[in-house]
């Protein structure tokens, strides 16, 4: 009988992978805790939450009971005209806790599609206004997902190269690093005063795919201000930096002046267990489409808009990062992120250590400091043969775990980074 590998080789293309110089994939049966388990009995300790969605542990028994209880009462329901439970009060959850004056709650189905609709909602906002306001401004290397108009609000890079052509112009400003932060400002300044921008868009604090850089919370604040003093719609993609991955609930919680029009969540929306995207907005921009005339409406909508069974998911996760037992677990990834991250900030193949709350990054020295680094296949071989999953990005390596992973998992991969360290 053939293993699943092997049968997964006959008919899967995978997602970011170079299918002929990585034909076969690790076939996960199981998961468990900060754990993924494959066909042969190996336990993988999952040291990036699974592409950032997982907070709360593989197949946590209460978000799979919830889950099983809404499949069993309603699977879906079509969401234009119609309405259910679990939607309605995953709305009211999360206008409850979202950063800025959040009162609609769009919902979609991963993160490229809030962003997408963020997109939509904040240039027809100024079209159902009469003003001509179609400019969007963005972050140099940002990356706001792969649908199209995600694609066009990210850095021009590898990601987007083959579709270059066929992307609409945006803005972009120079990343606000440590030492150019003024200048990043200026900039968007420079194109706020031409009067035509709809919106600017930014991961907020953490820009994660393009090799977990950071800025600060004053920074973000000051772009914030920059843009209310112009008349600009800010949106916010917290889709990795939402529920509690930078310290506090969201990331522009940090800044508590930084109040964005439009956020945008998915990944930990549901724990990890099913695809759901949210777009949150002000009243403001919903009167914008709220009309008698009907060319005025939003015209976007997925088949599986708010289903059922993902709502149910999104409320047994939001249960269980409001209890205190989880924000005292964020809070000891981070002292203990923290303490790695002065143990070992001096050695000579470290460019750089950054942290925010329960990410840490690790920029290694190299000839080829890009996402395609000589280095990124060799740290991800020697991870792996640890039986930790990691990801580097390029030269880059970073820890963005589970809230319920331990101190005795953590310091496995910190003991795994330095013996990396040690022997290359």
């Amino acid at each position: 009988m053939p293993t699943i590998k092997e049968r997964d080789r006959e008919v899967i293309w995978h997602p970011y992978t170079p299918m002929k110089a990585w034909p076969e994939a690790i076939a996960i049966v199981r998961g468990e805790g900060a754990y993924l388990i494959d066909e042969e009995g190996n336990r993988y300790l999952d040291a990036i939450s699974s592409w950032w969605v997982n907070l709360h542990g593989h197949s946590h028994p209460y978000i799979a009971q919830k889950i099983s209880e809404q499949a069993a009462t309603l699977e879906h329901s079509i969401f234009a005209g119609f309405t259910h439970e679990p939607a309605v009060r995953l709305a009211e959850r999360l206008l409850e806790i979202l950063p800025g004056h959040m009162r609609k709650i769009f919902y979609s189905d991963n993160g490229s599609t809030a962003v997408e609709v963020a997109i939509k909602m904040s240039l027809q906002y100024w079209n159902n206004k009469g003003i001509k306001k179609t400019k969007l401004v963005a972050l140099q290397n940002a990356y706001h997902g792969d649908t199209f108009g995600a694609m066009a609000v990210s850095g021009r890079s590898i990601f987007t190269e083959a579709f270059a052509s066929l992307l609409f112009d945006v803005e972009f400003i120079p990343f606000p690093g440590a030492d150019n932060s003024p200048e990043s400002l200026a900039a968007l300044e420079a194109i706020l005063q031409q009067g035509d921008v709809a919106a600017f868009i930014a991961e907020p604090l953490i820009q994660g795919s393009a090799g977990m850089y950071m800025y600060t919370p004053a920074v973000l604040s000051s772009f914030f201000s920059l843009c209310r003093k112009y008349d600009t719609l800010i949106i916010a993609d917290e889709v990795m930096t939402g529920f509690g991955r930078t310290g506090p609930l969201f990331a522009c919680n940090h800044a508590p002046d930084a109040l964005p029009d439009i956020v945008c969540l998915s990944k930990g929306l549901t724990g990890g267990a099913v695809p759901l995207g949210v777009t949150a907005c002000t009243l403001d921009i919903f009167d914008a489409f709220y009309h008698d005339d009907r060319m005025k409406m939003l015209y976007h909508g997925h088949s599986f808009t708010a289903n059922p069974i993902a709502c149910a998911a999104g409320l047994a996760s939001l249960d269980l990062l409001l209890l205190d037992s989880c924000t005292q677990s964020r809070q000891r990834i981070i002292d203990m992120h923290n303490g790695f991250a002065q143990k070992i900030k001096g050695h000579p193949s470290i460019a750089e250590v950054r942290q925010t709350g329960t990410i840490i990054a690790i920029e290694l020295k190299t000839d080829t400091p890009s996402y395609h680094s000589n280095l990124r296949d060799v740290l991800y071989r020697f991870f792996l043969a640890k039986k930790i999953l990691m990801r580097p990005l390029g030269n880059i390596i970073y820890i963005l775990p589970p809230y319920c992973i331990t101190p005795s998992e953590l310091e496995y991969i910190y003991s795994g980074i330095e013996e990396f360290l040690s022997s290359h």
